[in-house]
């Protein structure tokens, strides 16, 4: 059978909303949602054989077939986490406290992240319809119809709602990717790769759209890589989201985007 992953939003985003509880001043929500992503990471390991999925999609294929209980056991993960995801943006929502620290807090205009070229969800949380899995459609988003989300206020507010409304879309791709495996071949042989040649990969990762280029060398090996993090990008969109805020709240804004410190090194 195919292999059929858990979508990497679904435990990223279960991190940064339990981070942004606690940073709100709610550590019950750290709590909760790290036991979720704890369970979601052990189930990845049980089934893939990496917590975070790594060396699981290979030259020519997938490295891991995935059987009926394996398939069977993510389909009632996916019903257990909406159940206690929709509890906890229920809690979310109704605390005055946190809901006070979230609003307005950090915002970046749209018109500010238009300008910054803002992806991925920092940017889709201040207008920029932008997602590279509804606009360009790569496999297997051809047939799978993602449905992008979008918010308009730009505030720490609305980077939390889209973590949620993310998390129950990655929740509804899983389901349709499971629905969607049937029998067959999960790698294939390669032929020799020539050296100088050259290729692009684009993907729409947690943080925003990923590029990876490589250029072949010899005996199959790589003589050039660069990669380009979304953070790259996002970076000096922060700077722009603390203006006017109190010194205490940059924690909070900083989580609400959670840009990769060393993503802009690469």
């Amino acid at each position: 059978m195919r292999k059929a992953q858990d979508s990497p939003d679904a435990s990223a985003h279960l991190g940064d909303l339990g981070y942004l509880g606690n940073d709100g001043g709610l550590a019950f929500g750290l709590a909760q949602f790290i036991r979720l992503k704890e369970e979601v990471l052990r189930t990845n390991q049980k089934l893939f054989g990496h917590r975070y999925l790594m060396d699981g999609i290979v030259p020519g294929g997938v490295a891991r077939d995935l059987d009926r209980a394996g398939v069977d056991a993510i389909e009632q993960e996916c019903k257990y986490l909406e159940r206690e995801v929709r509890l906890l943006k229920d809690i979310y929502d109704d605390h005055s406290g946190l809901q006070d620290r979230f609003l307005t807090c950090g915002r970046l205009t749209p018109g500010t992240a238009g300008k910054l070229g803002v992806i991925g969800l920092a940017g889709r949380a201040s207008s920029q319809a932008w997602d590279l899995r509804v606009q360009a459609r790569p496999a297997p988003y051809d047939v799978l119809e993602a449905r992008m989300k979008t918010h308009k206020n730009g505030d720490v507010a609305a980077r939390v709602i889209l973590r949620f409304d993310e998390i129950f879309e990655s929740l509804r791709l899983i389901r349709s990717v499971l629905q969607r495996i049937a029998p067959g071949t999960i790698m294939a042989a390669l032929p020799p790769l020539p050296a100088g040649k050259a290729g692009l990969g684009w993907a729409e990762g947690w943080r925003g759209e990923t590029v990876i280029a490589l250029e072949s060398g010899e005996d199959g090996r790589i003589r050039n890589c660069h990669a380009h993090d979304p953070s790259w990008q996002n970076w000096p969109a922060l700077a722009f989201a603390v203006i006017n805020n109190i010194v205490p709240d940059f924690p909070l804004i900083n989580k609400s985007f959670n840009l990769s410190y060393s993503g802009c090194d690469l």
